[in-house]
């Protein structure tokens, strides 16, 4: 995709984890992914590519939804079981996320962003629970306070 040929394998690859990785942060809330949590994040990511709020993001969901579940797995056994740590290790790897958003220019980003959150909002209210506080990339406590 040409609005991707500025990043590096790498960065793209890293790309693709920002559902991942915030559906891990709104699971977090109670220190686990469980299965409810895991299953909104999937069922959400098979249809973001159908989602016409965000035309720009057509391509990047059909691209996540491939191995998203995978993905999900990997990342969260990958990750520090303590709630805390957790939720460090996840905010460290947004942070990475949004340097790589600036690359892409303020139009993609601000889509992106608004797509995560309703992925945030969507995963959070798998048990009708609210993620306090986080709104990516409004202040975040550790990460831009």
């Amino acid at each position: 995709m040409e609005l991707y040929a500025n990043l590096t394998h790498e960065q793209r690859e890293k790309l693709q984890q920002f559902p991942a990785f915030i559906s891990l942060l709104a699971a977090n809330a109670d220190g686990q992914l469980d299965d409810q949590e895991k299953q909104k994040a999937i069922d959400l990511a098979h249809i973001k590519d159908y989602d016409n709020k965000e035309p720009l993001l057509a391509r990047y969901y059909q691209d996540v939804r491939e191995n998203f579940a995978q993905q999900l797995d990997r990342l969260d056994a990958l990750l520090p079981r303590d709630k805390k740590q957790r939720e460090e290790a996840i905010k460290y790897q947004l942070t990475e996320i949004e340097t790589i958003l600036g690359v892409l220019g303020s139009a993609y980003a601000q889509a992106m962003r608004r797509s995560m959150q309703s992925f945030k909002e969507y995963v959070s209210n798998a048990h009708d629970h609210v993620l306090e506080h986080f709104l990516f990339p409004l202040p975040i406590k550790g990460i831009t306070q």
